[in-house]
């Protein structure tokens, strides 16, 4: 079992920065993939990056937006740089032991945090 706990969410600016951790607890967070998802009001949740491969990201992040991992204090990180109004989503962390669809899929993820709201304005 692994727990998953977001934070730094918020209200910022286009263009403005913002960077979401994640923090593990439970059994060897080291040996999951990491991943980030999100969720804006009516659509459904979509992959944003994960830690396969080194980083998989979607097309409209790649560029503007870095994952990373310190295993050593179980945490997880996204920075999200040049942010634009329609990052503006409920980001969740996940945790997962199948790679499935090189990553991408929610199928793959077995552990979800509670969710972080980011709200960028324009």
């Amino acid at each position: 079992q692994v727990q998953l706990v977001e934070s730094g969410g918020g209200l910022v600016q286009a263009g403005g920065s913002l960077r979401l951790s994640c923090a593990a607890t439970g059994r060897a967070f080291d040996k999951y993939i990491m991943a980030w998802f999100r969720q804006a009001p009516g659509k459904d949740r979509e992959f944003v990056a994960a830690t396969v491969s080194g980083a998989v990201y979607a097309d409209s992040v790649k560029g503007r937006f870095t994952i990373s991992r310190d295993n050593a204090k179980n945490m997880g990180y996204l920075q999200m740089n040049s942010l634009k109004p329609e990052d503006t989503a409920v980001y969740y962390c996940a945790a997962g032991s199948r790679i499935i669809d090189g990553g991408v899929s929610i199928r793959g993820y077995d552990y979800w945090g509670q969710g972080t709201q980011v709200t960028v304005s324009s």
